[in-house]
């Protein structure tokens, strides 16, 4: 055994399962060993479920050993294990805490180093290693989590997540007022076989989502009369409708042609599909680990655990303690090396966009755009979709440019054939010309646009043209009315991220983002921006 190719214990145990696999580098073979906490009825009883990893840890952590030593190379000493991984956090403080005492004393009964694993990276690492990508985007759709990671700059980047709930927690709320046991997914997945579709809230705002509407929506409706197949089948199609789209919004955003899946919702076979007719549409590849890795498993940590291992990521007892809060953007990503350059498509006359095809005509001053029909989605919301967009873009941006902001001169719009056509404006989009001053002077934009009572809706460095002395906003197709503090605050976190997800060096843009809010838009804006970003909205796994 090497650092290179090292046998490695995981063990996980953030909320639900009380896992332990064994992987070993030289075969890439992992062996898993899962007893999961099962309620009698409702969600996640938190002391039952410590209890559940009290007694279930030390069972699944003796079979794994046994398989250990029964395959252990000749020469090596005892079960041949180089190092235990346990699941560090995001998660349930009581559950954590009985894996990384099980982790601690095993490490030191073996005398091996100690390995500390967040357990959403781990869902993200398991599908690059299983599908040996070098840089994808990753969606995570687990019960108590909604998120979409890529990597820049040493980290994984937070590019949108969910405003409020996780997605297979929203699922099982709707479940549980109509009366069905956990787990609710699988329940709803097949009384959508035999389901019609009804409108229910879409609600997406750049890469972020929310699900409180539509399960709020979804339970009056059953309340109403409306048989329950119908509204299951109509909240799998939206909500994976819009984990699908805020998606290939990522890939757009990052130039990336790789898209993992991590999580226990991901064993959903429609979501599955909508993902990989997205990708196939822009040629990208997709790609979903077995479904062994894609619930919460220690496989994944031990996984995980053997790269941080090979790179010397260890931990000292001291330094072991658990982190329910365990953010993905918090770990120091030092197991790969920075990613090679992604080329932008210089020169090219048509741009794939994550919802619109744009054919550029430079030399006659126009761009033609046009939102395409998505196989993924269903075709009534597809359909209204591609419609209301069209129309608020050219509402939103004829209003933005009578308020001084920067916008490109509407030509022409198609509304039932969601086609649009704009001047030319700008010489290139902002992600390849990042510098403060043009951050703090779409910054300003904003700030103009949210007087007049409205937002853009997804502000990233791919909607915003630059020439060598203005920045011009496009793609209000996101935009909306509203006077809520929390929608002006979206709008700056959109931004933010985007520039996280994009800049070589984040900082100082960041700062010229508050910097030119703050010159004319309201302090409390910027108050409530600093609120989202401390919530940590999803924190358990």
């Amino acid at each position: 055994m090497t650092d290179d190719a090292p046998r490695i214990l995981g063990i996980e145990g953030t909320a639900w399962a009380a896992s332990a696999a064994l992987y070993d580098a030289s075969s890439d073979d992992v062996t898993i060993e899962t007893d999961a906490y099962e309620p009698d009825s409702g969600g996640i009883h938190p002391r039952e479920a410590a209890e559940h990893m009290h007694e279930a840890i030390p069972r699944v952590v003796e079979t794994i050993l046994t398989h250990a030593a029964d395959t252990a190379p000749a020469d090596a000493d005892g079960p041949g294990i180089d190092g235990v991984a346990f699941s560090r956090g995001p998660g349930l403080g009581p559950c954590l805490r009985v894996v990384a005492t099980a982790a601690r004393a095993l490490a030191g009964t073996l005398e091996v180093p100690l390995v500390g694993v967040n357990h959403m990276v781990a869902h993200l690492e398991i599908g690059r290693h299983t599908a040996d990508f070098d840089d994808p985007v990753c969606l995570n759709a687990s019960g108590a989590n909604a998120h979409l990671l890529a990597y820049r700059n040493g980290r994984y980047r937070v590019l949108g997540e969910t405003m409020d709930t996780g997605v297979g927690n929203a699922i099982d709320k709707f479940t549980r007022h109509v009366g069905w046991t956990h787990p609710g997914g699988p329940k709803v997945e097949r009384a959508a076989e035999n389901g019609e579709y009804l409108d229910l809230p879409y609600v997406v705002k750049g890469m972020d989502f929310s699900f409180s509407g539509i399960m709020s929506a979804a339970k009056d409706a059953v309340d109403d009369g409306h048989a329950v197949e119908d509204v299951c089948f109509s909240l799998q199609e939206n909500i994976f409708g819009m984990l699908t789209e805020v998606a290939e919004r990522a890939l757009s955003l990052t130039g990336s042609t790789e898209l993992v899946l991590g999580g226990g919702v991901g064993q959903n076979a429609r979501l599955r599909t909508m993902l990989e007719t997205m990708c196939e549409e822009r040629g990208a590849t997709f790609h979903a680990p077995e479904p062994r890795f894609l619930g919460d498993n220690a496989g994944m940590i031990a996984v995980l655990g053997a790269k941080m291992y090979a790179a010397g990521d260890t931990l000292t007892l001291s330094e072991s303690h658990v982190r329910p809060n365990f953010r993905p953007d918090q770990v120091p990503v030092t197991w790969r090396g920075d990613r090679a350059d992604r080329s932008r498509g210089t020169g090219c006359e048509t741009i794939r966009g994550a919802e619109a095809v744009v054919t550029l005509e430079p030399e006659a001053g126009v761009v033609h755009k046009r939102r395409l029909p998505k196989s993924s989605r269903y075709p009534a919301l597809d359909e209204r979709l591609r419609r209301e967009r069209t129309t608020l873009e050219a509402r939103l941006t004829s209003l933005a440019r009578r308020e001084g902001v920067p916008t490109p001169v509407i030509r022409d719009v198609d509304c039932e054939g969601a086609a649009i056509s704009f001047e030319y404006v700008g010489e290139a989009e902002l992600r390849d010309a990042l510098e403060p001053a043009r951050v703090e002077s779409v910054a300003r934009s904003l700030a103009s646009i949210h007087r007049t009572g409205f937002v853009h809706g997804d502000p990233t460095t791919r909607n915003v043209r630059v020439s060598a002395d203005r920045t011009y906003l496009i793609d209000f197709g996101l935009g909306y009315h509203t006077d809520h503090l929390e929608d002006y605050a979206m709008d700056l976190h959109v931004f933010d991220q985007s520039l996280l997800g994009t800049a070589d060096d984040p900082e100082p843009l960041r700062d010229a983002l508050r910097e030119g809010y703050r010159d004319r838009g309201r302090a409390d804006v910027l108050e409530r921006l600093r609120e989202i970003e401390s919530r940590g909205r999803y924190v358990t796994g």
